[in-house]
Formats: C-alpha cells, sequence, structure tokens
C-alpha cells in the first residue's frame, strides 16, 4: 500500500467515536518508514483525533482534563494539535478506558526503590495491537524469520508473571522475534559461559540476535568478558539494546565507545539502540546505520519547549513528546516525557527512510532516573 492510499484510507475514518480494531490493519501494510512527514501528519492526525474522541467518552478523568484545557476536537488539525499528559501523569492516576474487568494485563514502569512507577492498563485489543505492530517494525529490523536469541540478562526477572516490570516486558515482547531464547546471564547476574557457548555451539553459522538493556549490557557481559580475556565469536550477530544511558554516560562511554566495545569482546558489527517506552508499548524507535532515531508511520516524535510548551525547530532541544495510535484501552496516545532531545532531520537521512529522525540528550533536571538499565541496583 503506498503511502498516498493510506492516507485516503485513514482520512476517510476520520470522525469515528471508537476506532475499529481492524484500522491498524492498513498501518501494518504500509513500509514502516514510507511516509513523508507531511502525509504522516495528515493520516495519524485524523486516528489520533478519533482516540482522544474514544478516550474523552471512556475516561471520566481524561475528559475533565481536557475540559479544563478546554480542548476540543475540530481544532486537532495537525499531530501537534492533539492534547498530551505529562507521562508523570500515570504515577498519580490510574487512567483506564475500559472497565477493570476487563483489563488482560498491567505493565509497570522502571523505578529504583522508593520510586513510584507509572501503572498502564491493557485491555486484549490493545495487547494485540502493540505486538502487531511491534512486529511489523522488528520483521523490518531482523527479517521474516525467527533468529537465535541470546538474552543478556538473568531468566529470573520473569518469575514474577504477576506484575510485567518495564524490563521484563521488554524481554518477553521481544523474545517473540527469537528462537531458542538462552539467558547470558544467571540468576546472580554472572556471566553463564557454559550456556553462552553451548548456544553459539548449536547455532553455529547461523544469524544471532541479543536482547538486553544497555547498562546491563555494559556491565555484566562486556566486562565480564573483557576481564576474562575472552571474545564471543558472533560476527554476524545484531544486538538490540536501550533503556537508559545515564549510568554509562556518568562513566564517560558514548554510543560509538559502546558499539566499538561490543566489537571487541564479540565481534559484533551491527549494534541497534532504540527509544521506547513502558506507557507507549510497542512503539519503538530504532536506530538507522547512520545513528539517528526513526519514528515509524505508527508514531511520531514532537520536541516542545520546555517553559512554553511551543513545537521546537529542527536541531532544538526540548522535552520529547510521543505519540502513537496504539493505546486503546487507556489515554496514552500523546505523552509528554520527561526525556530531552532534539529532531535531526525530516525525510533526508541518509539511511532513506523517511519522517522524523532524532537524538536523545538526557533527562531534566532532577527528573527521576527510570530507564530499564538506569534503575537495576546491583546485588554486589
Amino acid at each position: 500500500m503506498t503511502a498516498h492510499a493510506l492516507t485516503n484510507t485513514i482520512a476517510a475514518e476520520d470522525g469515528a467515536a471508537d476506532p475499529s480494531p481492524l484500522a491498524i490493519g492498513p498501518w501494518l501494510a504500509a513500509d514502516p518508514y514510507g511516509m513523508t512527514a507531511a502525509e504522516k501528519d495528515a493520516a495519524l492526525s485524523a486516528v489520533l483525533r478519533a482516540l482522544t474522541q474514544h478516550h474523552r467518552a471512556a475516561c471520566p478523568d481524561y475528559a475533565r482534563i481536557l475540559d479544563l484545557l478546554g480542548t476540543g476536537e475540530t481544532e486537532m488539525k495537525h499531530l501537534a494539535d492533539v492534547p498530551f499528559l505529562p507521562v508523570r501523569l500515570f504515577k498519580a492516576f490510574d487512567l483506564l478506558s475500559v472497565p477493570r474487568d476487563e483489563v488482560f494485563k498491567t505493565m509497570t514502569s522502571s523505578g529504583t526503590s522508593g520510586q513510584s512507577v507509572s501503572r498502564i492498563y491493557l485491555d486484549r485489543e490493545t495487547a494485540a495491537l502493540q505486538g502487531k505492530v511491534l512486529a511489523r517494525l522488528m520483521g523490518d529490523l531482523l527479517g521474516p524469520k525467527r533468529l537465535p536469541m541470546l538474552v543478556i540478562d538473568s531468566p529470573a526477572v520473569l518469575r514474577d508473571r504477576n506484575a510485567f516490570s518495564a524490563r521484563g516486558a521488554g524481554i518477553l515482547g521481544f523474545s517473540l522475534f527469537g528462537k531458542d531464547v538462552t539467558y547470558a546471564l544467571d540468576d546472580e547476574m554472572r556471566l553463564n559461559l557454559p550456556a553462552i557457548e553451548a548456544f553459539l555451539a548449536r547455532h553455529a553459522g547461523e544469524r544471532i540476535f541479543l536482547f538486553g538493556f544497555t547498562f546491563m549490557i555494559w556491565q555484566h557481559f562486556h566486562r565480564a568478558l573483557e576481564a576474562s580475556g575472552i571474545r564471543l565469536p558472533i560476527d554476524d550477530g545484531i544486538l538490540l539494546h536501550g533503556g537508559g544511558w545515564k549510568k554509562l554516560q556518568d562513566e564517560a562511554v558514548d554510543n560509538a565507545e559502546f558499539r566499538a566495545a561490543l566489537g571487541r569482546s564479540t565481534g559484533i558489527s551491527r549494534v541497534v539502540n532504540y527509544y521506547g517506552m513502558v506507557e507507549q508499548t510497542g512503539s519503538i524507535f530504532l536506530e538507522c546505520e547512520h545513528g539517528h532515531l526513526h519514528a515509524p508511520i505508527q508514531a511520531e516524535v514532537i520536541i516542545r519547549d520546555p517553559l512554553t510548551f511551543r513545537c521546537m525547530e529542527v536541531g532544538e532541544t526540548g522535552l520529547i513528546e510521543v505519540l502513537s495510535l496504539l493505546p486503546r484501552s487507556y489515554p496514552g496516545h500523546a505523552l509528554l516525557t520527561e526525556d530531552l532531545g532534539r529532531i535531526e532531520g525530516v525525510d533526508d537521512c541518509p539511511c532513506g527512510r523517511h519522517g522524523t529522525y532524532f537524538s536523545v540528550a538526557g533527562r531534566i533536571a532532577k527528573a527521576e532516573v527510570r530507564g530499564c538499565s538506569d534503575t537495576y541496583e546491583a546485588r554486589s
């Protein structure tokens, strides 16, 4: 499906009080990075207007917020017009657009000891939509077949299935795209070399998919290999990582050094960073080969001035707002984060992908550290 056809299909549904779950179909059929920013603004804003109407009708607290803002759906001509919620609001309030007996899964954000966490309530429809979009994006990265998967974490993180933390949810979500899922660390977060070596022996000559959270990969995988003098033969590997850079920045490790170091300890040449959050699970922003994070057609990023909330220009640093067509069971389709970033360009990345591409600069002053890697507390 062409971008023009998708725009017409979605625009035809504009004004629907409750968007059908089938509306996701055209978005899955299209190239994830095939729409220009202008085309996406028209098509995605139509869906987000409908979602705003849906959440206004289904979530009384959200309706009160919109009333206080004086927001009307007719004013939402562009993505920047869609009313946003501060992501911190989900730490203080339970915001649902479905009855509690329809909640299928409760997701919690990462938080250090004593910090409050966001609680995101998913019904089956929203969880299914998240999975479909994530599969489309991961298919673009990994190809059509599941790859042998090495998780740079401990299996202990998944033992409490009653609470789906951001860390556990990330592992579970990305594990759907792997096979023979093997954990590189034991229950004490120590390198499990016998398990790793047996895994690599089983899949000699195959491409390997590795996943983990940034600081944990550095601290418990790379450094352990470096200390032991062992270099793992994973030259044909794809490492996907994300979840916070704060601790690495404190150690003066940037993206380039992270890539180079993993190359030395494993031979991996394809290292892909991503930006995402539990409040919009399924909408992830993957890094291209030129080091830019890209917004797929199902999501968008806007940079806002921290004081005035005006939309900032390309190259200006401000607060990151994330928009997504996925949240149906809670009003999380437009969220103002506490992360700082800037739009690097639009429609002209050397990688050839259309749309907005951006970078993340860190957290605003005094904001809680909440990345999955950053909030991990070592037991040693």
